[in-house]
């Protein structure tokens, strides 16, 4: 993409070079610390990630694609306070946009918060749902074997550490759920450390959690009982000191159900807003995001 002059700033793609000052400003204006996932879309080929850079080099916002097969998420929209009303967020998630149509993408996905739902209202997208985040304390004790190993925990689930031979299966479950070809996101972060498979009798993966460097874990699995073992597992890793959130969307009634019973509170709800075709997707077969800007 061609650097394209703008009044009183420049929209050009994100280099390495950025992510510091990018992740400074952000933190300064409290929006959290987006260093390791900068690192990761600025080196990743699906991900599209734009800055808005000032007259004095300044980084002003930014803004991301991500193209997982015919669909993009749009994510990272942020604008400094300081130069907000220039037009700056509007620019950085119509540069995102274009370069997903480019890549034939169909349908356009990103999470509204308040302050950007107008306009990307404005610019064609309308909710389709609601994310509701979770929250639990984590557990006292080990991951024991009854849980993530040869035994089988309370259902009759297992847990079980990730294989390389998983990654077709988990592939396929992902599609199913997601309407997406995530499958470039799978490779890229799972592995032992940090993927958790729901196995079958036979063994096959039938669900599985992926955590990614930032935190977050995309957890899917059509089975209820057997995302409950999974997110059982992430508490009893965790430990007593700290706490697990997951995702899941309102149609997910049963879930949110049984979740209640184990403890899980909702944290916060935010709008799932689409543009494009319809998806075939299964939204009660999601229980976690990598981050609202990969899905």
């Amino acid at each position: 993409m061609s650097v394209r002059p703008r009044p009183n700033y420049v929209l050009r793609p994100m280099t390495a070079a950025d992510i510091e000052p990018a992740t400074e400003a952000i933190l300064a204006d409290d929006w959290g610390d987006r260093r390791a996932w900068f690192g990761f879309a600025t080196s990743h080929s699906e991900c599209r990630i734009f800055v808005a850079e000032g007259a004095d080099g300044a980084i002003l916002g930014t803004g991301v694609a991500t193209i997982n097969g015919p669909v993009a998420w749009i994510g990272t929209i942020w604008v400094a306070s300081s130069a907000r009303g220039q037009g700056i967020g509007r620019a950085l998630t119509q540069a995102p946009i274009e370069a997903a149509e480019s890549a034939g993408c169909r349908t356009l996905v990103l999470v509204a918060t308040d302050a950007g739902r107008p306009l990307y209202e404005r610019l064609g997208f309308r909710v389709q749902t609601w994310y509701r985040t979770m929250e639990a304390p984590g557990l006292a004790g080990s991951v024991d074997p009854a849980v993530c190993g040869s035994g089988r925990g309370p259902g009759g689930h297992r847990v079980r550490g990730f294989r390389p031979d998983d990654l077709e299966s988990m592939a396929s479950l992902d599609r199913t759920a997601t309407g997406e070809d995530r499958r470039h996101l799978l490779t890229a972060f799972a592995a032992p450390g940090t993927t958790l498979v729901l196995a079958t009798d036979s063994d096959a993966p039938s669900g599985y959690v992926i955590r990614a460097p930032w935190g977050g874990g995309a957890t899917i699995t059509a089975d209820g009982e057997g995302a409950l073992a999974i997110l059982r597992a992430r508490r009893l890793a965790a430990g007593p000191d700290r706490r697990v959130r997951a995702g899941i969307l309102l149609e997910n009634k049963v879930g949110a159900r049984a979740l209640a019973e184990e403890g899980w509170t909702e944290a916060w709800q935010a709008p799932r807003l689409t543009r494009g075709e319809p998806l075939d997707w299964h939204p009660e077969h999601i229980w976690g995001q990598f981050n609202h800007a990969l899905g």
